[in-house]
């Protein structure tokens, strides 16, 4: 596969803080890749140099072909970018913002009635294609910032925390639409997001933590490599139970109402089940999430 972005050695400072140390990666072209990190890691400085935002020190970046340091235009006509905070003028309609941002790229005035049509069809503005942008729902702002990331027919598409402060039905609308433009178009999409549900739904992950790349791997394995798996118990004869657990060595935590064990696997519940299951009222078996293996990764601590 295609590696359409390619980071080696990165490094920004701001006088004497190390932002970011020196990492490497790389993105395959038509993945959805997240790039994900608590408050502070490096995570923002990061994508803002690959979007052309910012200079780096040191290391070679390179985007759909072209360096970073030489060829940051050709990099611009590449990517489409969706910020948290909007870049649109509140006053203007849906319509009128899309047309004055598709003037930026394209010259020809039919080409650009054209491309309008098709991302308003895309991302369904229909509705509300000649409202002013200030009188929208956070969701119709999110499908119209996306809209307007698309207008040049970019070949990536960066998603700075797209769906922060959207209802649960909303988050799910708009990613439907990401998933469907990944499906249909074969963009590659270069996500940061603090909903780790989200990031579930990658073809790949990297973890930054202080400026340093910490864990990486496709979902799976990170929730097997930093996120246990749980089985809850209900005892119907609590010391019964507790003396089993105790002759089997088996480590576990009692709340008083139920006790909870920490498995390698799922599969490991089975004869620990079997063993004791004349003392079990009921139990379930809860597997790990992606929000253990970020905090297993990042830990606990608030940035």
């Amino acid at each position: 596969m295609k590696k359409i972005i390619e980071v080696q050695n990165f490094a920004k400072n701001y006088g004497d803080i190390q932002a970011v140390k020196g990492i490497n990666f790389y993105v395959e072209e038509g993945k959805l890749f997240s790039f994900l990190g608590p408050n502070g890691a490096g995570k923002s400085t990061t994508i803002d140099t690959l979007c052309t935002l910012l200079h780096f020190d040191s290391g070679n970046i390179t985007i759909d072909g072209y360096d970073l340091r030489n060829n940051a235009q050709r990099i611009r006509e590449s990517i489409g970018v969706v910020f948290q905070d909007s870049i649109l003028d509140e006053l203007l309609t849906v319509r009128e913002n899309l047309f004055i941002r598709a003037g930026l790229y394209i010259r020809n005035k039919s080409v650009i009635k054209a491309r309008v049509s098709e991302v308003t069809a895309l991302l369904s503005l229909d509705e509300f294609a000649n409202r002013p942008y200030g009188k929208l729902s956070g969701g119709q702002r999110r499908r119209t910032d996306i809209a307007t990331a698309l207008l040049h027919t970019p070949k990536i598409l960066f998603l700075d925390e797209p769906t922060t402060g959207l209802d649960p039905q909303t988050r799910l609308i708009i990613w439907e639409i990401i998933k469907q433009l990944q499906q249909q178009t074969g963009m590659t999409i270069f996500l940061t997001t603090h909903y780790m549900e989200e990031a579930a739904e990658s073809d790949y992950i990297i973890v930054i933590d202080h400026g340093e790349l910490v864990a990486k791997g496709t979902p799976s394995e990170l929730r097997t490599r930093y996120a246990s798996d749980k089985l809850c118990i209900a005892p119907c004869d609590e010391a019964q139970l507790l003396a089993q657990l105790a002759a089997t060595n088996i480590d576990h935590t009692y709340t008083g109402s139920e006790i909870t064990i920490n498995l390698p696997n799922t599969l490991a519940s089975l004869p620990i089940l079997e063993s004791c299951k004349q003392y079990i009222s009921s139990f379930r078996v809860i597997q790990g999430t992606m929000d253990d293996a970020f905090i297993g990764i990042t830990g606990r601590n608030i940035r």
